[in-house]
């Protein structure tokens, strides 16, 4: 099962030229298995509020119509992966990214991303 950081899951949607071949066949051959931390949600409106994404809908109703269309599931953050998060060591300084990390270690999943420092974590897999 795939676990998408939030700048895979934008590429996907709108950008899919900046995958990885590797991450284009992976999240073809996965359907049905393919997951975003809700705290995804969360990147994206900040960075449409930033002026930093420009989006056609409001932030929420992209969100779900990208996932709808691209047969995406979303994992709430609980409590358990955000006392994890808080826990991990302080190698990446995004409390976002934290959280998507905690995510992969608890439900064992491979995290795509582009981002190096994550695959510095222990006990996460990661793929680009």
């Amino acid at each position: 099962m795939l676990l998408l950081d939030t700048h895979v899951f934008l590429w996907l949607v709108d950008r899919q030229a900046d995958l990885s071949a590797k991450a284009v066949r992976a999240i073809g051959q996965n359907p049905g298995r393919i997951f975003i931390s809700s705290i995804t949600g969360f990147e994206i409106a900040v960075k449409a509020e930033r002026g930093a994404l420009e989006l056609p809908l409001p932030p929420i109703a992209w969100t779900r119509t990208a996932l709808a269309r691209h047969g995406i599931d979303e994992i709430p953050v609980t409590c358990e992966i955000g006392a994890l998060a808080a826990s991990l060591p302080k190698i990446h300084r995004d409390p976002c990214d934290r959280i998507i990390i905690a995510t992969a270690q608890l439900r064992n999943l491979t995290l795509w991303t582009k981002d190096a420092t994550i695959a510095k974590y222990p006990d996460v897999t990661t793929a680009w």
